[in-house]
């Protein structure tokens, strides 16, 4: 039995003032064409199909279009739950009857964990919930973190799991240990978001959304899909990838990866500002790619912002690198006075903390004649 292991689409994602609705569609139309290649038998999207609980209308749109020619055109099974970025209740919307079209979308926890049954493999449709919510639906006082809650549920699938078929769950969820990046919305304060892996041992394999890597862990039976696109610049050295899984009856599986090509990678650069306006150096880079660039410049630029979008149209954040370097340093910076140091050595150290300019003869000068000055007034005062 194969199956795709997909999630985070996060459709209508805004990424500095741009929306990236198109984008995405160029990404899923390439998805569906490798759906219609590997003919697998389901797709598997393991939630946050939205980046927001009131998504905007052409991201409704977008994600009706792609379902529905994976679902009807290619009929394609699709199973689906609800991520915390989803809201719960609009993704439930119709699941009643798209299960006529073999479209098994879970949004809202409920206590019905009854599979879903796909050539002999059996899927466990576990959507986001808060524990409180958890805690209500089972009504069990003891539930307080996110980890007690999935504990609890697996309880649940357990009481009815035939351990000797392949069994998939399929969750939205931070597994201890896994690697984090901007874009991902914190499950809860304090680390009571996090769940250990050990909780899914009872599963062939945990097909899971949430974090943006399918490298976020390092499991042989628990994967992340990782998300459709790059969505910070914190992903920028990720790779993204599709997952398909070739399941036995015996519910050993092998993973290969599949790779999609935005039409605009996300990237940093870094350098002066002449050396990135300088055609040597950018007729070698893909100049329509959202970039963030980190200016080593020195002193007062004007408009680099301006200069930089005449070349590279998809800047989407500008900084000075030195600056930040400075201005972490300064934050860092504790005053010890040396006794033993002469006041130029003092101020050579002050200097040094507080930017990383260098400190040259020229300026050595300038403030050995400064402070010569200002000592010889204190002693004629």
């Amino acid at each position: 039995m194969k199956f795709i292991h997909t999630g985070d689409w996060h459709l209508g994602k805004l990424v500095h003032g741009v929306y990236m609705t198109e984008d995405q569609r160029q990404v899923l139309n390439q998805f569906i064409d490798l759906v219609e290649e590997e003919q697998p038998d389901a797709v598997v999207i393991a939630g946050d199909l939205y980046d927001r609980s009131v998504p905007p209308t052409e991201a409704v749109e977008l994600l009706d279009e792609i379902l529905f020619k994976i679902n009807v055109e290619l009929k394609t099974p699709v199973v689906a739950i609800a991520g915390n970025h989803d809201s719960a209740e609009r993704l439930s919307f119709g699941s009643s009857w798209y299960r006529h079209s073999h479209f098994y979308l879970t949004g809202k926890l409920s206590n019905d964990f009854t599979p879903v049954h796909i050539n002999g493999v059996n899927f466990y449709l576990v959507p986001f919930a808060e524990p409180g919510f958890v805690r209500h639906l089972l009504d069990d006082q003891t539930i307080h973190t996110h980890q007690d809650a999935m504990k609890a549920l697996i309880g649940k699938i357990e009481e009815s799991l035939n351990p000797n078929e392949p069994n998939v769950l399929v969750g939205h969820a931070f597994v201890l240990g896994g690697q984090t990046c901007d874009s991902e919305r914190i499950l809860s304060v304090g680390g009571s978001g996090c769940v250990t892996s050990d909780l899914f041992d009872p599963f062939s394999f945990t097909a899971l959304g949430h974090l943006h890597s399918p490298d976020a862990i390092r499991h042989d039976k628990i994967k992340y899909s990782g998300s459709l696109m790059k969505y910070s610049f914190s992903e920028a050295a990720q790779r993204k990838a599709i997952s398909i899984i070739e399941m036995s009856g015996n519910g050993s599986f092998d993973l290969q990866y599949r790779s999609l090509t935005p039409a605009q990678d996300m990237r940093e650069l870094e350098g002066t500002l002449e050396q990135l306006l300088d055609p040597s150096f950018y007729k070698q880079q893909k100049t329509d790619d959202y970039l963030k660039v980190s200016l080593l410049d020195e002193g007062a630029l004007i408009d680099p912002i301006g200069k930089l979008r005449q070349i590279y149209p998809n800047v989407l954040h500008l900084e000075r690198k030195i600056e930040s370097v400075d201005q972490k340093r300064k934050q860092n910076f504790t005053s010890v006075k040396d006794e033993k140091k002469s006041e130029i050595e003092l101020f050579e150290q002050f200097y040094h903390e507080m930017t990383t300019a260098e400190f040259t003869e020229d300026k050595r000068d300038i403030m050995a004649g400064i402070i010569a000055k200002v000592l010889k007034e204190e002693g004629s005062g």
